[in-house]
């Protein structure tokens, strides 16, 4: 084994990197790819991995106005789930884990998937009856779903305020095991580099400003680093999509809000589980470093602002305090937000456009990045067969046209 002294390791935490390996390739854009993919996050990554090694496709560039992983993917709370109560959402949904599930494995890279569950809470009369019609969907989708009581969730969440005087009361749960978290920024770079590999060009730096239309159909994309030519064009930019929909000439029916969430100071282990009450409107669950990740709702007005706000962080904290009281100490560390695209059915939109070429995946609302697997793969399908695979069929904006919603908000309505 390798040992290091202390002045080697103070030297290279000084280094700023030089001499590292690069974990991708920072190339130029070339004057024309078979694919762009606009958007450098997860899903965006997730694409062209699966364009170049489902499809063959490795002539794409993924263009990033910032940073890899630098919008949402970076600013979600990690949580990875398929508890969804639609047979389309459940298949959706349930394929995306199962690429979680392997994800480490198939990409060479530790993205810290933790699957110690995800436990939804009931504290009335009313989520009792709700739950039941739940887990049942649930068992018929195919998804696994537990039914525990009180005493289970104790043995589960210690600390957790069961007194059946508390403001809510907590009277059972329902479990999905194979729930639980996953690093965030981990699933970005290991699409990130799997696809380079492949052959994909990551460009970062590189802002779309415009789309080359004729007739119709795309030509190619207008950047900060010049004009870039391709006969198909994916867009995947999470809360922007409206924005890129307007360059390119239609309008979705989207609307960006900001999602909050916040950390506390790390602690000793207390909990595995994710545990998420729609009652109190708020979700936690402990990172690797012992932090204790906590999300909220939404801010309900259109916003771009990636920031907290005080009314929000007090809903937060209130709701948090009713289920577990003994945290009321805690110091809280960060606090920021997320824009993410709200649709009316809390479905998901992936599939074409009105622009021939053209291809969008948004709206995922408060949870996408459990389906950043699934996005990406049903996404590189479409585009590369221009037509949309069975999972995304019921998600294209044709729905809109038909009605045929998929109202998945009993599901997607709790933020995460």
């Amino acid at each position: 084994m390798q040992r290091y002294s202390v002045m080697s390791l103070a030297r290279n935490a000084l280094s700023h990197h030089e001499g590292w390996q690069q974990a991708w390739r920072s190339p130029d854009p070339k004057p024309e790819y078979d694919a762009i993919i606009v958007g450098g996050g997860g899903h965006g990554l997730a694409t062209a991995y699966y364009l170049a090694k489902e499809h063959g496709i490795t002539n794409v560039a993924v263009v990033e106005a910032g940073w890899i992983g630098g919008g949402n993917t970076g600013r979600n709370t990690t949580v990875v789930r398929s508890n969804y109560l639609f047979p389309e959402s459940a298949a959706f949904y349930d394929f995306s884990l199962k690429l979680f599930e392997n994800m480490s494995r198939d990409l060479n890279f530790n993205i810290m998937l933790r699957q110690a569950g995800m436990l939804m809470l009931m504290h009335s009369r009313h989520d009792a009856e709700v739950m039941r019609r739940n887990i049942n969907a649930m068992h018929m989708n195919g998804v696994d779903a537990e039914w525990i009581d009180t005493d289970e969730i104790i043995g589960m969440a210690p600390g957790i305020n069961c007194n059946p005087d508390a403001r809510h009361p907590i009277v059972g749960g329902i479990l999905q095991k194979r729930g639980g978290v996953a690093r965030h920024d981990g699933v970005a770079w290991a699409y990130a580099r799997a696809a380079d590999a492949l052959g994909v060009d990551i460009i970062q730096q590189c802002a779309v400003t415009g789309f080359d239309i004729k007739d119709g159909r795309v030509q190619g994309v207008q950047t900060s680093r010049g004009n870039i030519k391709a006969k198909k064009v994916a867009i995947a930019v999470a809360g922007h999509s409206s924005v890129l929909a307007d360059m390119a000439g239609f309008r979705l029916p989207v609307t960006s809000m900001a999602l909050q969430a916040c950390v506390t100071e790390p602690l000793k282990p207390v909990f595995d589980v994710v545990i998420m009450s729609a009652a109190t409107g708020v979700y936690i669950s402990q990172s690797d470093k012992g932090e204790m990740v906590i999300g909220g709702g939404l801010d309900l007005y259109p916003s771009y602002a990636q920031r907290g706000n005080i009314g929000t962080l007090e809903q937060i904290v209130a709701g948090i305090l009713d289920l577990f009281p003994g945290l009321s100490r805690v110091k809280l560390m960060r606090q920021w937000a997320g824009i993410v695209d709200i649709v009316h059915d809390s479905t998901p939109i992936l599939g074409h456009t009105p622009v021939d070429g053209i291809y969008i995946n948004c709206g995922f609302g408060t949870g996408g990045f459990k389906a950043t697997s699934g996005g990406g793969w049903t996404l590189a399908y479409t585009v590369a067969n221009d037509r949309p695979h069975k999972m995304n069929e019921a998600f294209t904006l044709k729905r809109f046209e038909t009605g045929a919603f998929i109202d998945e908000m009993g599901a997607a309505g709790i933020s995460h």
